[in-house]
């Protein structure tokens, strides 16, 4: 059985069901980084996949493979609330040239502070609101003369998808091993009331300058290229062009889940920027 990109043999799922025997009561927490540590499951850094072990088992627990204990809160791995406070209000209209802004610059979410308003802006005012992004993550705000102007999300990539692994000669083997060096642009805000011409491209520059650094400082690697998703009937993907991304074609409309083929989400064009001239060497080996 797969789950999140990994194979688990009958015998480690029945290993799964001797740990939750022999302590019935365990939170999914401490569940989650057991079978990490006893499955040698990590991330490239050295440290536990159990955000990835948390969902995997929860979909183990759909399939009828496990029983998990029940969840200590109601809410634990539900959406969460997102608070609404006059921060994240609107503000009036900007209209400044990009290439007057003398203080331009992107600033990481360090603290929860940061994280609690990145959050809320989002979902106030990106189509998609609010949710968590999976796996390895950085979030920037955009500032500029004392003012959040935009606010860009980066996540771990898709697990496959046919346009991006043909342009970089994927095997399903090599896809598995080298995926984290594959980061995904999961949102990308300019706010509404702010309409600077060629800010949504100077800024997805900007990001893919500072970003391999950032990423390196705290995961412990360089990724070798971004990919993102732009929704056809709602974008054109001009500020990506501009940025000189690739488009390399569209995806077919299936989730992650849509085993019958029933085409139920909306197509996606598939963008990419390397960030590596060697970036194919690198995802290939």
């Amino acid at each position: 059985m797969k789950y999140c990109g990994r194979e688990f043999t009958d015998a480690e799922l029945a290993g799964i069901r001797q740990l939750l025997a022999e302590d019935p009561m365990m939170t999914r927490w401490a569940l989650s980084r057991l079978v990490c540590e006893t499955l040698g499951w990590r991330k490239p850094d050295g440290g536990l996949k159990d955000m990835s072990c948390r969902v995997a088992l929860l979909r183990m627990q759909d399939d009828g493979l496990v029983l998990l204990p029940p969840p200590r809160r109601k809410n634990g791995n539900g959406k969460r609330h997102v608070h609404r406070t006059q921060q994240a209000d609107p503000q009036p209209p900007l209209s400044t040239p990009v290439d007057e802004f003398v203080d331009l610059r992107l600033e990481l979410v360090a603290d929860k502070r940061d994280s609690l308003l990145w959050n809320e802006y989002i979902d106030r005012y990106h189509y998609l609101g609010y949710q968590p992004l999976p796996g390895a993550q950085l979030r920037y705000f955009a500032h500029a003369e004392g003012r959040i102007l935009a606010l860009l999300g980066f996540g771990a990539a898709a697990w496959k998808t046919a346009p991006r692994d043909t342009f970089i000669g994927w095997t399903r083997e090599k896809r598995a091993s080298r995926l984290h060096l594959v980061v995904n642009n999961a949102r990308f805000l300019v706010l509404p009331w702010v309409t600077s011409k060629n800010l949504a491209s100077k800024l997805l520059g900007l990001a893919a300058r500072r970003l391999p650094a950032d990423w390196h400082l705290r995961y412990g690697y360089r990724p070798v290229i971004l990919e993102t998703f732009i929704e056809k009937q709602r974008f054109s993907g001009t500020c990506y062009k501009a940025a000189n991304w690739l488009c390399l074609g569209d995806t077919q409309g299936r989730g992650k889940l849509d085993s019958d083929r029933l085409h139920a989400l909306p197509i996606k064009s598939v963008w990419v920027y390397p960030l590596s001239h060697r970036f194919r060497a690198s995802l290939t080996g």
